[in-house]
């Protein structure tokens, strides 16, 4: 446990912004993610105009997000729109065990006006272009790797006395 900002817990990023940025192609992570009330492991891509354009007009996607209090299910989801808020279109996937009890091989298959993700090489969504109307599809521009494990937010809410410390992915 490490104590910051008057919290007993920090998160943790790994990120290829301006090191290496992808465009296209398959992705696959294997991966054996935490559990626990407020735990939140994410696999993810942001777009390289980020820092031109802003969030969400990069565009984001997330090839797996799992709220740790929601041990069984894994959500796929992409954000997009001209901001301040995104729009987005969001999936999952639940499981008989939880996804902390193994490996799991999650994917993303990347092409020009398509993306597809899977979770053992099961499809849990497809996104075309299409499926954004008129919004701006920024997905066919280059993005790079974050792979996190935040605790707290929004979304996952804060621990609690049942979350155990220290977490890994």
């Amino acid at each position: 446990m490490e104590s910051r900002g008057g919290k007993n817990y920090t998160s943790t990023r790994l990120n290829t912004q301006n090191k290496r940025s992808f465009r296209f192609g398959r992705v696959d992570i294997r991966a054996k993610v935490p559990r626990g009330r407020g735990v939140w492991p994410a696999l993810w891509m942001l777009g390289n105009s980020i820092t031109t354009v802003g969030w969400p007009k990069c565009g984001e996607m997330d090839i797996m997000e799992l709220l740790g209090q929601e041990p069984n299910k894994v959500y796929s989801t992409v954000h997009f729109g001209p901001g301040p808020g995104s729009i987005q279109i969001s999936r999952s996937l639940t499981a008989t065990s939880p996804f902390s009890d193994d490996y799991h091989l999650y994917s993303l298959v990347w092409t020009t006006d398509k993306l597809r993700f899977l979770v053992d090489n099961q499809l849990i969504s497809e996104v075309n272009k299409s499926d954004l109307g008129a919004n701006n599809y920024p997905f066919n521009d280059p993005f790079y790797f974050v792979i996190n494990v935040a605790v707290g937010g929004n979304w996952p809410g804060s621990p609690d006395a049942t979350t155990r410390f220290p977490q890994w992915m």
